[in-house]
């Protein structure tokens, strides 16, 4: 049973998650609220495996993929989210199980299967997920982050992604327009957590 609340980031790459996320709790911990900070993959032995597929991403099968993903969220929740929901923290993580179900249902997986195989794992109280086209999140990638494109972020793959996100109806999802300026997406995201939270304390 969670007692604190639970924030997943959710998008493509490159529409400014981890960095969205990082203001987020400092705005939280500036009101006294105690944050825990997380990502998926984690940097737990499956998320390391996960990492190195990011460059070969072809040396395993889907369901061999999705096994380390299950096992990297199991450790997760066991070890991370669920010992700082019981705290009453307030919990952020940088992706969950609606990326694991998109991108690899943009491989042909289906998403209903994956989010079924996910039945352990708490559910958000808020999925923030932001949208910006593909174009514009290449570019991002390319121009301020200086890398290079990864297995998971091709073009015609991030638009088969970006469609699956578009599709999920879950009722906590909020969606939030990325391409604007990072303080106006900011300032939407804690319009929507502030609204979430007084919501949650008068349940």
């Amino acid at each position: 049973m969670k007692k604190g609340m639970l924030i997943a980031f959710e998008g493509i790459d490159g529409t400014g998650k981890t960095s969205q996320l990082k203001d987020l709790a400092s705005y939280l911990r500036q009101q006294g609220t105690e944050v825990v900070e997380t990502r998926e993959p984690t940097d737990g032995p499956y998320g390391k495996k996960i990492r190195a597929l990011y460059t070969k991403r072809h040396t395993v099968t889907l369901e061999e993929e999705l096994d380390l993903f299950i096992a990297d969220r199991r450790q997760h929740v066991a070890e991370c989210i669920q010992p700082a929901l019981d705290r009453e923290s307030v919990v952020l993580t940088d992706r969950y199980y609606y990326s694991t179900a998109a991108y690899q249902g943009a491989m042909g997986a289906d998403p209903q299967y994956i989010l079924k195989r996910n039945h352990f794992a708490p559910r958000p109280d808020l999925v923030i997920l932001l949208t910006m086209s593909v174009d514009v999140s290449i570019r991002r990638i390319q121009e301020q982050r200086h890398e290079q494109l990864n297995d998971f972020e091709q073009a015609g793959q991030l638009e088969l992604v970006a469609a699956l996100f578009a599709s999920f109806d879950d009722p906590a999802i909020v969606r939030i327009e990325a391409g604007g300026t990072f303080a106006e997406v900011q300032q939407m995201i804690r319009k929507t957590v502030d609204q979430v939270r007084a919501q949650k304390q008068q349940s």
